[in-house]
């Protein structure tokens, strides 16, 4: 498994979580509010699940709404705040 698989692996797993049911054909074109219906009251969750998941911290105040429109802009986002260092203090 490449670390990019890790990630979107991370993102599906705290998804179904997040939207409390099986998330089922997840591919990286998957759209998180039109496709999987995520509302913003489940997003700061669906953040806390992936920084732990990937050992990365989110300032929501610096997520534009773009880096959440698709699994795989989530997932840019996810690997650009590994790259950096962004880990959990």
């Amino acid at each position: 498994m490449t670390a990019r698989d890790e990630v979107v692996s991370a993102i599906g797993d705290a998804l179904g979580d997040v939207l409390e049911r099986e998330i089922t054909g997840l591919t990286e074109d998957t759209r998180l509010f039109d496709d999987l219906r995520l509302d913003s009251s489940k997003v700061l969750e669906l953040l806390m699940l992936v920084e732990m998941a990937v050992d990365i911290t989110v300032d929501p105040d610096d997520l534009d709404i773009d880096r959440l429109r698709t699994v795989r802009s989530f997932a840019d986002y996810v690997e650009s705040r590994q790259a950096i260092g962004e880990g959990v203090s």
